[in-house]
């Protein structure tokens, strides 16, 4: 590491390196926290309300007791696209856009549910939060944020016992890793000046997920799972570059994922019609303090003070011949930031989706796709803090975003 500033330089260094208090609070992506509930077409089209139906390989992720419905060996397979327009209004009146608007994210479960056993097993790799936010540097909030992306990944192998017919218990190790790469201003509020401050690290934290299947009578089918809270610690370099400062100490911090619940309610009454409504809930309340430590710098924390929420689903799928269906559902968001500790690369608001979808079943092969509609009404920011440059995360956001996921399985 390198420091050779002048004394009027360190004075305004140190006064940007106090200011990275606001940068600490950066969290990318954009739903829900930065969640990512979307793991296969035929859920998605059904607006995730599948912790009661399960009778797919991606049960593993969305409540693993709904292997054991899935007979002798299947593998899953897909892709979640997604395209955002993430909009926002200073209070001056400019717009800004985000600029990471495009994102693939795939997918792949496996189950065995061995012939005469009541004992099932699956396992998935799949990504259950991400994404990435970047905003122009003449928002007015640069010093806040500029840039962040999360890339997490989950290994997960699960076993399922069917209790006796109609129950069925499920439970699984995860095994998390991510990567954080979060940057923003730190000398001067303005663009162009070339200075920048930067945390890049990585970390893993072993959890586990838990479900109940109960199918009580034939028209009615009740789902519970679990998905428990990981604590990583992120360790890696801090970066801060400048006309007049450089530095690169390495750095650390620990950051706390959510625990999430899970419960739904199928009804089928016929063969050919399955409606089902789930609620989906995030602990996001265990996002308090976030600290970066980087000596010989001073660290920096940030309150957070994050808000627990939930998806609120309803799905429904028409089973019609010759192996084809067709799903829809809905899907209300709760936000889950406060206005005093906003961040807009969050851009955190109260959302809906409209989703639907068509499937095809033949012999060994099946074949899901999806679409997803998601929007968020306008939200108007106040009071989330001045830094020291005069900057804030105050002013209007909206949401709007389009997605299609496309879901092969093989039955053998």
């Amino acid at each position: 590491m390198s420091i050779k500033p002048s004394p009027r330089a360190m004075r305004t260094t140190w006064a940007g390196v106090a200011g990275l208090a606001g940068f600490v609070a950066l969290h990318p992506a954009v739903a829900t926290g930065f969640r990512l509930p979307d793991q296969d077409a035929f859920a998605t089209a059904r607006g995730e309300a599948f912790v009661a139906t399960a009778d797919n390989a991606s049960a593993v992720f969305y409540n693993p007791a709904g292997i054991t419905q899935v007979e002798g060996q299947q593998l899953r397979a897909g892709i979640y696209g997604l395209s955002l327009d993430v909009r926002y209004r200073s209070p001056a009146g400019q717009t800004y856009s985000n600029a990471k608007d495009l994102h693939a994210v795939p997918q792949i479960f496996y189950t065995l549910n061995p012939a005469d056993s009541r004992f099932s097993f699956g396992f998935g790799v799949y990504s259950p939060m991400g994404l990435s936010s970047e905003w122009p540097q003449d928002t007015g909030f640069r010093t806040v944020a500029t840039r962040g992306s999360l890339t997490y990944l989950t290994l997960h192998p699960v076993a399922a016992w069917k209790v006796v017919p109609g129950l069925s218990i499920a439970a699984g190790p995860t095994f998390n890793l991510a990567e954080v790469d979060l940057r923003q201003g730190f000398l001067t509020p303005a663009a162009g000046v070339g200075d920048e401050y930067r945390f890049k690290g990585n970390g893993w934290d072993p959890g586990f997920n838990a479900g109940i299947l109960w199918n009580p009578v034939k028209e009615w089918q009740f789902g519970l799972t679990y998905k428990s809270a990981t604590t990583m610690e992120f360790t890696g370099t801090s970066t801060l570059t400048s006309p007049v400062f450089n530095a690169n100490p390495a750095a650390q911090t620990r950051f706390a994922f959510p625990q999430s619940i899970a419960a739904g309610i199928s009804y089928r009454p016929t063969p050919q019609w399955n409606l089902e409504f789930d609620v989906d809930w995030t602990d996001w309340s265990r996002l308090k303090t976030l600290t970066i430590q980087q000596a010989p710098l001073p660290d920096v924390s940030q309150e957070l003070h994050w808000r627990s929420s939930a998806y609120y689903e309803f799905g429904v799928t028409r089973y019609l011949e010759h192996g084809w269906s067709v799903s829809g559902g809905y899907i209300f968001n709760e936000n889950s930031l406060p206005d005093n500790h906003y961040s807009p690369l969050v851009a955190d608001l109260n959302r809906h989706f409209l989703s639907a979808g068509v499937g095809w079943k033949q012999n060994n092969l099946g074949v899901d796709l999806a679409y997803q509609f998601g929007y968020g009404p306008e939200r108007t920011v106040a009071g989330s803090g001045v830094n020291a440059f005069g900057q804030s995360a105050d002013g209007r956001y909206r949401f709007i975003s389009h997605a299609i996921l496309l879901t092969f399985g093989w039955h053998f």
